[in-house]
């Protein structure tokens, strides 16, 4: 059993989670420039890591060609390391993800990572339009893994006798994505490090994380574990402005669970008039590690959240409609961490 121990706010690293949120009235083209917007002002604030996800069919979000932003954003940048938050790999073959990462390696070296999703991250009709198997029931991750892993090692025989160049011999980190104990026990047994979607997932955190450090077993790769652990963010100078921004968030999850995706909406004042006590109850179940609020607020939940789940990095994720808010938002996390640094 491994002991883990709790960090403080100087201790842990903090990165980015962006989903390039397509806000109503907005479109792809504006979302992918605040896209780049975002990540240079980051990177000058001392976030550690930029990840962008692979969603697909989701009308709210532009980062569904994922290796390709990864690209943008990493030629945009100079030192922050940009990765997957993750690449869905039952909808890929192995062997183009490793062409792809091995690509983006040797344009950036040592600024990539591979975090690695089991699940498609979409519905039925979108998994067959990406030609996979819609049977899967990401059973088979392990042996997909597996495969991609082959292709990124020295050894020229690979699974399939088959060599991914560019990504043969190249040292991409590879990450487990999670929101389950499937990946927490996978990346516990193969020494990887380990994120955990706590920012759609809150109940399964614990469970999850308790999993990891207990059945970790050290590796080429890692010694002791390591989890970085995701979280919805959004900090204003008052408490009352983060509220009010949060309903941008909360309304397109409420959209979701409707079965009506859309884009980010605006903020309102209330919620009230919007959704009714069922919903209301599943969206703060849902955002139950949600920190919303002031500095003061989100230094007090921050500390909170660390002693919980004694992560090792934090990954933010702050949908926020207007993209100055969206910054300023970022901003003052920064300027927490900063007291502690």
């Amino acid at each position: 059993m491994n002991k883990k121990l709790v960090k403080n706010l100087n201790e842990v690293r903090v990165s980015v989670l962006d989903l390039a949120p397509i806000v109503q009235g907005g479109s792809v083209s504006e979302s992918l420039k605040h896209t780049v917007d975002l990540a240079k002002h980051v990177e000058r604030w001392g976030y550690h890591r930029y990840w962008l996800a692979e969603h697909h069919n989701m009308p709210g979000i532009a980062s569904s060609a994922t290796s390709i932003v990864i690209g943008h954003v990493a030629a945009s940048t100079s030192s922050i390391r940009v990765g997957s938050g993750g690449i869905m790999l039952p909808n890929h073959a192995p062997l183009i993800i490793a062409e792809q990462f091995g690509t983006l390696e040797s344009l950036f070296p040592g600024r990539i990572d591979l975090g690695l999703g089991r699940a498609p991250g979409t519905d039925q009709l979108t998994v067959m339009a990406l030609r996979r198997d819609s049977r899967s029931n990401g059973q088979d991750f392990p042996e997909q893994l597996d495969e991609l892993r082959s292709y990124f090692s020295n050894s020229k025989k690979t699974r399939t006798g088959v060599r991914a160049i560019p990504g043969e011999g190249l040292n991409i980190p590879i990450w487990l994505l999670g929101s389950s104990g499937f990946s927490a026990r996978l990346a516990a047994h193969l020494g990887l490090p380990f994120a955990f979607a706590s920012h759609f997932s809150p109940n399964n955190t614990l469970a999850a994380l308790n999993l990891y450090y207990n059945e970790f077993l050290a590796s080429d790769d890692l010694v002791d574990p390591y989890a970085m652990i995701g979280i919805n963010v959004i900090a204003a100078d008052t408490d009352k402005e983060a509220q009010i921004l949060a309903t941008s968030m909360q309304q397109a999850f409420l959209n979701l669970i409707r079965n009506n995706p859309s884009q980010l909406p605006p903020p309102v004042e209330s919620m009230e008039d919007i959704w009714n006590e069922y919903e209301r109850s599943i969206l703060h179940n849902q955002f139950a590690y949600s920190i919303v609020g002031s500095h003061q607020t989100v230094e007090r939940k921050l500390n909170e959240f660390l002693l919980e789940t004694k992560a090792d990095e934090i990954i933010i994720s702050s949908m926020v409609y207007d993209h100055q808010a969206r910054l300023r938002s970022y901003e003052i996390v920064a300027e927490v961490i900063r007291k502690y640094k």
